[in-house]
């Protein structure tokens, strides 16, 4: 009989720790989990599902002003705020009942409340302390805000899910997935929108052609981007509007301020000095098992800060528990990571920009093409669909894939496997494309473009 009450305590039920704990539960072993808010963590409650229902919702703005080109005549459309934040509260009601009924039928016991490590073996959960063999902490992350005045008058990505009126303008703080997306979400549903950003184009660390052509696109649809600006403070305004105080004296006015200047590892109240658990600018430090300091408490996810996706958080906890629970070592290869940002256009990127790849493998061939889709030739929409192909000049093989525009995705999540399988150029060449399809330029860039 083991001398501990559970094999596993998990504290955080997002995807990570869900799916960890429910692996290892389908092993036989003996499971608790613990949250302080809702059961499917910032994905599926906070982040990437209410925020994927409200780029579908928004993009019907766009549908509908093509939709005349093709000859349909409509009234002119209308978008009920109201309905769709009902609808899509219903949405996550729903998904958390999903994910309550998982953790039951994996024989995984929720605890309900704050977890707090009180030793190598014991947490403490709401006053009441439970040991376990193992402990994996999957916390995730939290938005992060700059110290400046009045920055108490904005919001986080969490409010913006939850907004009870369409604000007549919105302006976004920061440039990354986040603020990007809502940039999108908020201006195709209505708002007049600006971005402030520190630097010179949107998503820093993505390849700069596809950071420059995503500004393009997002201008193009009417959103006012700023760059190399900071805000030294914001006021509330009689009206209730806010002013923002920018570089040299300038001032911006705008009904609501959104930071979206990065987030945090979720590590407050953990008890992770008290236990020894080693942390470095906020992030729990793993080894490549994701083992802590501390020889039986692990750590997978956002809450690491190495790759914050959710995939590779789920990938992770699954990792974990095949290795400790099923005498299956796994290791994770973070290498050739698809990612994609859900903007309007939106962008998907696998392996390496053009400029990592000149500086890991010095001479690289690049193939771009730039088009309008054929959607956009009767719908009269000005824009253009950009796919670019990154390859080590003596092997041939493709280091990186890359795009802007409708179904990008959809279509890197496929080119993923071929990279990730270590594919040639020549490899694309040979393929067969589908036409027409935005996919087949992929399979039909030639020539390489001039450095």
């Amino acid at each position: 009989m083991s001398d501990f009450d559970f094999d596993l305590f998990t504290i955080g039920a997002g995807s990570g720790g869900v799916a960890a704990s429910r692996r290892a539960g389908e092993y036989g072993a003996k499971i608790a989990i613990c949250e302080a808010s809702r059961v499917g963590g910032t994905c599926v409650m906070r982040g990437c599902v209410p925020k994927k229902l409200m780029v579908y919702a928004s993009a019907y703005a766009a549908h509908f002003a093509d939709a005349a080109g093709f000859g349909w005549e409509l009234d002119p459309p209308r978008l009920d705020w109201g309905r769709l934040m009902a609808a899509k509260a219903d949405e996550l009601d729903r998904l958390e009942s999903i994910y309550r009924r998982m953790l039951r039928d994996s024989n995984v016991e929720l605890i309900e409340g704050h977890g707090t490590i009180i030793d190598p073996h014991t947490v403490e959960v709401a006053g009441q302390r439970y040991t376990a063999k193992h402990i994996l902490i999957a916390t995730g992350g939290w938005p992060s805000r700059p110290q400046l005045p009045g920055i108490e008058h904005s919001i986080t990505s969490n409010e913006a899910l939850t907004l009870e009126h369409l604000p007549e303008r919105l302006t976004v703080v920061g440039g990354g997935y986040i603020g990007v997306e809502f940039a999108s979400i908020y201006n195709a549903a209505g708002s007049k929108v600006t971005m402030l950003l520190r630097g010179d184009n949107p998503l820093r660390g993505f390849d700069n052609e596809i950071r420059e052509r995503l500004t393009d696109e997002l201008r193009a649809r009417g959103i006012d981007i700023q760059t190399e600006v900071n805000v030294r403070s914001i006021d509330r305004l009689p009206d209730g509007s806010l002013s923002l105080m920018l570089d040299h004296v300038q001032t911006h006015e705008t009904d609501q301020l959104l930071y979206a200047t990065g987030r945090r590892p979720a590590t407050a109240k953990l008890g992770l000095e008290t236990v020894g658990v080693g942390t470095e600018n906020g992030a729990i430090v793993v080894d490549a098992q994701n083992r802590t300091s501390v020889p039986s408490i692990f750590a997978i996810g956002d809450v690491t800060d190495k790759i914050n996706l959710t995939p590779v958080a789920i990938t992770e906890g699954r990792a974990f528990a095949e290795t400790t629970f099923n005498a299956n070592p796994t290791p994770v290869d973070r290498r050739f990571i698809p990612t994609a940002v859900f903007s309007q256009p939106p962008v998907a990127t696998v392996g390496l920009s053009e400029e990592a790849a000149r500086a890991q493998h010095g001479e690289v061939n690049i193939f771009c093409t730039r088009f309008r889709p054929m959607k956009a030739t009767i719908s009269g929409r000005e824009e253009r669909i950009t796919c670019k192909l990154v390859v080590d000049a003596e092997t041939d093989r493709v280091l990186g894939a890359h795009m802007v525009g409708d179904d990008a995705p959809e279509i890197i999540q496929g080119l993923a496997i071929a990279i990730k399988c270590g594919a040639t150029k020549g490899d694309f060449d040979a393929t067969v494309g589908i036409h027409p399809s935005a996919a087949e330029e992929f399979v039909t860039m030639r020539r390489p473009v001039e450095d």
